[in-house]
């Protein structure tokens, strides 16, 4: 029986290790591996990406090692976005194909037009970035209203939604893992939205929603990880 590495994209302004605490309670086969993206956290010295495809191309090659071993990829938000490009990434690089992939929280690559308007291929203003975060509810107002922490945290959100707005779909060979989509019944993806992740994959698909919004994978986090664990544990068997 394998161990498997669960590599976790981070959401927008997000250092991955929003994610360390899920070693605590996950079982101890699953490997929990939070991706640093460049420009913050431990890479706070490198530069912000703002082209997703060259952001997913460098770390194919930082993760390609890890993706000998099995593994998973999970993304919640803009890392939804990373993890799917990084799949194909390492699919062109003649790696294994993910255990299974977790999309979290967005529209499928195909439907970004639909789901923010292409609001976001343009650096916006420093309130528009705060009147986004506030309307995500996802940040306490004591830190909106913190000076000194959005002065480090606005660059970085700036870059990652330059990200997602200038993110540009790319017709390739289908995936061939499972695709595990999993939204909040009161999140702006729609329904149609997120069915649309079923096209991407010739691998099994399933969409799961969860009560509240964009933030569920931290409101729901104990049945979120039961998910991750109840997909893993089977795959993991024949790994």
């Amino acid at each position: 029986m394998s161990v498997v590495n669960l590599l976790c994209l981070p959401y927008s302004g997000a250092s991955a290790m929003v994610y360390g605490r899920w070693r605590r309670k996950l079982p101890a086969w699953l490997q929990v591996r939070p991706v640093e993206l460049p420009g913050r956290g431990a890479r706070m010295g490198e530069a912000l990406h703002t082209d997703l495809l060259g952001l997913a191309r460098q770390l194919a090659a930082e993760q390609r090692l890890a993706a000998n071993a099995p593994y998973a990829l999970l993304g919640h938000s803009l890392g939804a976005l990373v993890a799917f490009e990084l799949a194909h990434e390492l699919q062109a690089l003649g790696c294994p194909p993910p255990l299974a992939l977790f999309a979290c929280g967005t529209a499928a690559p195909t439907r970004r037009e639909d789901y923010d308007g292409n609001r976001w291929r343009e650096p916006r203003s420093d309130a528009e970035l705060i009147a986004e975060l506030r309307s995500l509810q996802g940040t306490p107002e004591e830190v909106l209203n913190n000076q000194e922490l959005m002065s480090l945290t606005l660059p970085i959100l700036r870059a990652d939604f330059l990200l997602c707005g200038r993110y540009a779909y790319r017709q390739r060979p289908l995936l061939r893992c499972p695709l595990r989509v999993l939204g909040g019944e009161t999140d702006r993806a729609s329904p149609d939205q997120l069915q649309a992740w079923s096209r991407e994959t010739l691998g099994e698909f399933s969409l799961q929603h969860f009560p509240g919004g964009h933030f569920f994978i931290h409101q729901h986090e104990d049945r979120v990880l039961s998910v991750l664990t109840e997909v893993l544990e089977p795959l993991r068997l024949t790994a």
